[in-house]
């Protein structure tokens, strides 16, 4: 490995450029991308998630891209699970990861573990949600404060995807998630030697590229690719079906808003997604993590 770094990390908010600066590392050092994207990972949706198109991958190896069905409710841990054995394909081959995306709870994973949650059977989550169809979220985020009030507290009661979550994991074990948090398995990059970068755009700029790359996507096929994955007729509640841009063209689609509106959207709720990101990394993310500008991060690859 390079100077002894066994992977190098890059984050960053989306559309700031971290598939570019990837890519350019790949080719210079002899790597291996690894996505840590978790929209990425569908195959349904090589447009709307800005997955590498077929001429960057055939430059340098990528893993993880595109590898799993839309109606699969991919998890942290499936990814983790996923991540570590391609880790490990890398080192074993002599060539250096470069992980890259914009998901932070997968870098998380990657470096510091996970909870050891149970898995939960289909069969129960089928029950939960079955048995919350029709409901409002607060109540059913009542309905969690009267079993686990600990838990309850720290969502938001119209966080339905995080409410149905923990309540199905009462379901499962008897036990709240809380239970779990402190038993926790280590990362497969735990302690090793990474090199972290979160690329930091100009804020204007980011707006700007996320709205432009946004209508790119629309002229490459992204309302085609959304109607394929619409009439899949899969459970809304999915990953798959919440990406920036699915919920808004699915809506025109059905009749009930116009392209532009289905546009503005998918613009909008990527804009608020992106400030997400860059707020998680800063509170969430170590010392360790250099901030850069992609220009820079670039220019050092070219140096």
């Amino acid at each position: 490995m390079v100077g002894g770094v066994r992977a190098i990390l890059i984050a960053g908010p989306t559309a700031s450029g971290k598939s570019a600066l990837a890519l350019a590392l790949a080719r210079a050092r002899g790597g291996v991308v690894v996505n840590a994207d978790s929209m990425q990972v569908y195959r349904d949706l090589r447009v709307l998630s800005a997955r590498p198109n077929p001429e960057e991958e055939a430059q340098v190896p990528h893993r993880l891209y595109g590898h799993v069905d839309g109606a699969v409710n991919f998890s942290v841990g499936h990814y983790l699970a996923d991540a570590a054995a391609v880790l490990v394909e890398c080192w074993e081959a002599g060539r250096l990861p470069i992980v890259v995306g914009g998901t932070g709870l997968y870098f998380h994973a990657l470096t510091e573990g996970l909870s050891e949650i149970p898995p939960v059977p289909d069969a129960v989550r089928a029950a939960v949600r079955a048995g919350a169809e029709g409901r409002e979220t607060p109540d059913l985020h009542r309905d969690l404060a009267g079993r686990d009030p600990e838990g309850a507290a720290r969502l938001d009661p119209h966080d339905r995807l995080r409410v149905l979550r923990a309540l199905e994991v009462l379901a499962a074990t008897g036990r709240p998630l809380a239970a779990f948090h402190g038993r926790r398995r280590p990362g497969p990059l735990a302690g090793l030697p990474c090199e972290k970068l979160f690329l930091t755009p100009d804020r204007a700029a980011l707006r700007a590229r996320i709205d432009a790359r946004f209508a790119a996507m629309m002229a490459a096929g992204a309302l085609d690719e959304v109607a394929a994955l619409r009439a899949r007729r899969l459970d809304p509640l999915l990953p798959v079906m919440r990406a920036h841009g699915v919920p808004g063209l699915i809506a025109h689609l059905d009749g009930t808003a116009t392209r532009d509106e289905a546009v503005a959207r998918g613009q909008a709720d990527t804009r608020r997604y992106a400030k997400r990101q860059v707020t998680w990394f800063r509170h969430q993310a170590g010392a360790e993590w250099r901030w850069v500008s992609p220009e820079a991060a670039v220019e050092g690859v070219r140096m």
